[in-house]
């Protein structure tokens, strides 16, 4: 909640001439951290100007102790994928964990409030790329599940959800067996309006974000029909970027009731039947998007992903279609190297959406030394007004597909760690352990 304290100085002569004034404390309880306003106005309708300063808490953050579990999840000693979501329908994520190099390709880590359950999802050796997506693919009620094939396939499956028998592997199909290779990051949502979620993927060896259509019958149609709706340049070898276009997700962007496509530098506007791409920003990557302040347009915060580059955050007061529109800010006060984490939510629950964003201590696939001995990850506190207090979570520790997600179902975002190669096989969970006095979650 805000705590504001106001002190009135009440003007006791009209005459310019004189100033006279009395001063009166609403509230006294001012903590460091904070910022003023002046306003004037006829408080005490004497005639008056009084003059009205108020001072607004920025310090109001509920505390959070974090409380880190690290775990061995089995696999291979090259992480790729990460995906969150509540497979068992038990009110509380779960984490799948895709892996190249050998067998097993995915794994299910289950938490049942005290202890983890590991299962295989599939058993077989696959080369994941990093990405993957959770839908109702069939219809069924329960998550299904999206991963890709990495720079040596020109595959993408689906894993059909056996929920309530978890006793086997999960059946894998085909949504794509064709074309180029190369598929990192993957997201549903009903872009096209047709009352039904489709899936945008990134293709990255055909320069092309493409989308496709879940088909009537999915469990005996495969491979999707799908289609590109962006080929080009998506923010990739800008000055030390990444040198593929990476990083899709969804948000209504311009406030019209759609959700619209946003993927590596860009955002995209559906109209007359086709897909406008709007660029944003110089270099992409890892991009999300939200409402950090009260507006029509949403806000959007690019990650540099497998690249190194600044945070930053871009915001548009005018026509968002317009890419000149959107405004840069540096978050950070130096680049992000290999700033492959990029969440958002309202990890203090103070009803304000916050960033979450960390950096990969090891991208190469020899053993160790770390490629990155300053790896970061920072927790940007939003105020509401589109401001943030940046906070260092740790230093050290390799982050790759980094997650917020309420892993253990009491109502607020822990955060999940998978690192690439950095000591994998490994997965570390930070629960989130706030004070009292926090709010409903805020609107993304």
């Amino acid at each position: 909640m805000r705590r504001v304290s106001l002190l009135l100085l009440l003007l006791s002569s009209p005459s310019l001439a004189q100033f006279q004034f009395r001063h009166h404390f609403v509230d006294r309880d001012l903590p460091g951290a904070s910022y003023g306003q002046t306003s004037f106005a006829d408080i005490d309708n004497d005639g008056g100007r009084n003059h009205a300063l108020f001072l607004e808490n920025l310090a109001r953050s509920p505390s959070i102790n974090w409380t880190r579990q690290t775990l061995n999840p089995g696999g291979s000693n090259q992480q790729t994928g990460a995906l969150v979501a509540d497979f068992d329908k038990d009110g509380a994520t779960d984490i799948v964990i895709a892996h190249r190099v050998h067998a097993p390709a995915l794994v299910w880590m289950r938490f049942d409030g005290k202890t983890w359950q590991r299962q295989v999802i599939d058993p077989d050796f696959l080369t994941v790329e990093a990405g993957g997506a959770a839908h109702d693919i069939d219809g069924d009620g329960d998550l299904d599940i999206v991963f890709g094939g990495d720079g040596q396939s020109r595959q993408i499956w689906w894993w059909e959800n056996p929920y309530p028998n978890f006793t086997g592997p999960w059946k894998r199909r085909f949504i794509k067996n064709d074309g180029a290779n190369q598929h990192h990051d993957q997201v549903f949502a009903d872009f096209l309006g047709e009352g039904k979620p489709q899936l945008v993927f990134w293709n990255q060896r055909a320069k092309s974000l493409m989308l496709a259509r879940i088909p009537a019958d999915p469990r005996v149609t495969g491979p999707w029909p799908y289609e590109p709706i962006f080929s080009g340049q998506a923010g990739e070898g800008v000055a030390a970027a990444a040198q593929y276009a990476e990083g899709v997700d969804s948000f209504d962007i311009d406030g019209d009731g759609r959700i619209d496509p946003i993927a590596g530098n860009h955002w995209f506007h559906f109209r007359d039947g086709k897909f406008h791409p709007v660029k944003v920003g110089a270099i992409g990557g890892r991009i999300r998007a939200g409402h950090f302040r009260p507006s029509k347009t949403a806000q959007i915060v690019i990650a540099p992903g497998d690249g190194s580059g600044p945070l930053i955050f871009y915001s548009c007061d005018g026509d968002p279609r317009q890419p000149a529109c959107w405004q840069p800010r540096n978050l950070l006060p130096r680049d992000m190297v290999h700033g492959h984490t990029l969440e958002l939510g309202d990890i203090n629950a103070d009803g304000h959406l916050d960033i979450f964003a960390a950096e990969m201590a090891k991208w190469t696939r020899s053993p160790e030394p770390r490629d990155h001995n300053d790896a970061t990850a920072w927790i940007l506190y939003g105020d509401g007004s589109g401001n943030f207090r940046a906070t260092t979570l740790v230093s050290g520790d390799g982050w790759h597909e980094g997650k917020l997600a309420d892993v253990d179902g009491d109502g607020d975002l822990d955060i999940v760690n998978k690192p690439y190669t950095w000591q994998a096989p490994r997965l570390d969970i930070w629960f989130n352990a706030r004070s009292a006095g926090s709010s409903p979650p805020p609107r993304r």
